[in-house]
């Protein structure tokens, strides 16, 4: 196999949701480039640069919502080189950087999260992350008592991978419909949910389904906290641009749809939660309001609003 179809392997696993979730993507996307990075043959150290561009860029459009992946890919291929052999080994060791730092971030933000946890409380999760699976399984290393309710998370049933990893560590579980999440949400103490992508307000873009929960856990007063690592927020939104959300098959939502002549599906994979429907956001810098996430931007992934000077 030519070092480019294996891009374009990972880019299909990534584009089909065989490899999903913001934090598995991004690391999946790094390990990519380190592959192709090392393998691919160049007449020139332009030549080069140009095959490894271009790799880059198929990775990049397989998911236009998730910022981990631009970010991942921004960090992996941001290097200086004067020939071929140090420019591998450059995407190599950003590539290896990253994808060690994620580990260590999803850690990180399970001990700091995990302290907002009190012994009897019942969490609310929703759909499948790390970052949000690593702040309960620290409450529950620690001896803490707790009970988790986790949403199947329709269409692509994402909860369903949730309350496996969740029912090895032996934590008890509930699962519910996406659409019970209000019947149950007197019983919950706190909601924590990952994220794909938050702006420069603190505006958090994650499954489908979130905002919901987020509105009937303002209505009930219950807890809502966000579990992201820093690679999750969007220096674009910055400078003014708009998040993407993603459209994907209506057959993931109707697999006959063929059958009917006058039916339309709509199929938005993530929905918008207000920053105010906030209570915190978890990074593995440390707990922080929304409202400080402009600062996660400038000081963690240096980025910062700049005068135009054209």
């Amino acid at each position: 196999m030519k070092p480019i179809d294996r891009v374009t392997e990972t880019a299909g696993k990534i584009s089909s949701m065989e490899i999903r979730g913001a934090g598995r993507i991004a690391t999946a996307a790094a390990a990519s480039l380190k592959e192709y990075a090392l393998a691919v043959q160049a007449e020139s150290f332009e030549d080069f640069n140009q095959k490894t561009a271009v790799a880059a860029d198929l990775l990049l459009k397989t998911r236009p919502t998730a910022v981990s992946l631009s970010n991942a890919i921004r960090m992996v291929m941001k290097y200086k080189a004067d020939d071929i052999d140090g420019a591998r080994q450059a995407i190599a060791a950003n590539a290896d950087r990253f994808i060690e730092n994620s580990q260590k971030a999803v850690e990180k933000i399970g001990q700091i999260g995990s302290k907002r946890i009190r012994d009897g409380d019942t969490v609310l999760t929703h759909c499948n992350s790390n970052a949000a699976i690593s702040v309960i399984s620290a409450a529950h290393k620690s001896g803490k008592n707790i009970k988790v309710i986790a949403t199947e998370s329709r269409p692509r049933f994402q909860g369903i991978t949730t309350i496996g990893m969740l029912d090895k560590m032996g934590i008890e579980t509930e699962l519910i419909v996406d659409s019970a999440v209000r019947s149950v949400m007197n019983d919950v103490d706190l909601v924590v949910v990952g994220a794909d992508v938050i702006t420069a307000n603190g505006t958090l873009v994650n499954k489908i389904g979130t905002a919901q929960i987020a509105l009937c856990a303002r209505e009930a007063r219950t807890s809502f906290m966000v579990a992201a690592e820093t690679y999750k927020f969007s220096p674009e939104t910055i400078l003014g641009e708009l998040v993407t959300i993603e459209e994907r098959e209506a057959t993931e939502v109707l697999a006959d749809i063929s059958r009917y002549k006058h039916v339309r599906v709509r199929n938005p994979a993530f929905d918008v939660t207000p920053h105010q429907y906030i209570d915190l956001i978890c990074t593995e810098a440390g707990a922080i309001s929304p409202e400080m996430s402009y600062l996660i931007i400038r000081e963690r992934l240096g980025w910062e609003m700049k005068e135009d000077s054209g």
